[in-house]
């Protein structure tokens, strides 16, 4: 299958001279929510997604059910509410807070003239936007496909009616492209092939992701060899990761006041306090709901985070669902198996906080304020991270004779020293190592007394 190569000035509207998509955001209130999320913030985070990928907001809908309608998510009643709202206010599309089901989708289609979009639908839509490297824009096109995938019936007529209303022409993943909300991506086109084509589609970028991921565990490998610890910066979207990444290692990897702004993860080397060397990693944020499929389509690069020595954490104390934003990304490191892992939490944008000292920094593991836009507290944030990746190195007393300086020099920079001491014999250094490097200093070890 042939790759959508064409661009074009990245402009989302419905027709000449109309301005954004206007968009009508609808959430549903139930008794099932396994959630610390209130709806109202749900929408209200939706309406951000829906800036970001670029429409303006008419207005907001939230129906109270014991649980989503099987058929129309929010009932008859509230689609044909959604109906009469579609007319009277000329809207191009309406946003659904949770990911529909096919069936949902085909029976509101049916009911709505205004395009269908689902929160996952939504959040591929900004990936695609954001994809930059040959890697996240084969993630992005196999979760795009895999979930358009059940929602293609008969000859393509449902999906081939999403692209009803959008500018024809090519659209490519990213890079700027046109192209309705909702269907940016594979592009217009690949939204009529059958589900063979699909199918096939999806097994050659599984193969090509799999050359990633193999590409990305040996540059791993090499890192490991060389004992040189990772540091991943995680967090939620938008909490300041990126931000925070330029500051500690003086990259200009893009940091926007939008969802999903960093979409490749970077890797930066840096040495903290005690000469000891690190490499960084900003990857993706995270958001609540995120699609299991998004998860599955990145593990190549969420790798970066499974096999990172340390988690750096970003929370944006400013932000009134900081608590439940932490929570989201205790559940996601969860299904990832990374929720064990060493964690350094900075506690970001204490600037834009009335009184920093009500923080309560026992909410979260090895807490530092700071303020990364600022540059605050970032020399305490080192020495943090240096003490924590300490503990889970090899603690060793060992007795260096004068000329094996390089060795000294190693500890220096992949370790942590604790002391050392210049002696007639030698240089005495008490300190942790990683276990890569323990064979080096096994000859001159020495007892270890505490």
């Amino acid at each position: 299958m042939e790759e959508t190569t064409t661009k074009q000035d990245r402009l989302i509207d419905t027709g000449v001279n109309r301005g954004p998509e206007l968009a009508y955001l609808v959430a549903v209130e139930s008794d099932d929510q396994d959630t610390m999320w209130s709806a109202e913030d749900s929408l209200t985070e939706l309406g951000i997604l829906a800036h970001t990928a670029g429409a303006k907001v008419a207005g907001t809908m939230i129906q109270r059910l014991p649980h989503p309608d099987g058929s129309t998510y929010v009932g008859k009643g509230r689609a044909q509410e959604l109906s009469a709202l579609e007319k009277q206010l000329g809207l191009d599309l309406i946003i659904f807070d949770d990911e529909l089901s096919p069936t949902q989708q085909r029976h509101l289609e049916k009911m709505l003239d205004a395009r269908i979009v689902d929160r996952t639908a939504l959040i591929l839509d900004i990936f695609a936007q954001h994809a930059r490297t040959r890697e996240g824009r084969l993630q992005v096109e196999l979760a795009q496909l895999e979930y358009r995938l059940p929602r293609l019936t008969g000859h393509g007529t449902e999906l081939s009616r999403q692209a009803g209303g959008a500018r024809s022409g090519g659209s490519g993943i990213g890079g700027g492209a046109g192209g309705a909300i909702g269907v940016r991506g594979p592009g217009e086109t690949r939204l009529e092939i059958d589900r063979r084509r699909i199918r096939s589609r999806i097994s050659s970028l599984k193969e090509d992701i799999e050359d990633v991921r193999t590409q990305r565990q040996l540059h791993r490998q090499q890192r490991a060899a060389q004992a040189i610890p990772v540091v991943a910066i995680v967090g939620y979207t938008n909490a300041g990761k990126s931000t925070l990444f330029n500051t500690l290692t003086e990259a200009d990897v893009p940091a926007e006041n939008k969802l999903f702004a960093t979409l490749d993860p970077v890797t930066r080397h840096i040495v903290l306090p005690g000469n000891q060397e690190v490499l960084v990693t900003d990857t993706v944020g995270f958001i609540q709901k995120l699609p299991t499929k998004l998860i599955a389509a990145f593990r190549a690069t969420l790798e970066e985070v499974i096999d990172a020595d340390l988690l750096l954490e970003v929370v944006d104390t400013s932000h009134e669902n900081a608590i439940e934003q932490n929570e989201t990304v205790n559940e996601i490191l969860g299904e990832l198996e990374a929720n064990d892992k060493p964690r350094v939490t900075a506690l970001n944008k204490t600037d834009l906080l009335a009184d920093p000292n009500e923080l309560d920094v026992s909410l979260y593991p090895n807490a530092i304020p700071i303020s990364a836009l600022q540059k605050k507290g970032l020399d305490t944030l080192l020495e943090k991270i240096s003490t924590v990746l300490a503990k889970s190195m090899v603690a060793v007393q060992i007795l260096l004779p004068f000329n094996k300086g390089d060795l000294v020099e190693l500890f220096h920079r992949r370790g942590y020293v604790d002391s050392e001491q210049h002696t007639a014999e030698g240089t005495l250094i008490v300190g942790r190592i990683p276990q890569a490097l323990r064979g080096y200093y096994i000859p001159y070890s020495r007892a270890l007394h505490r």
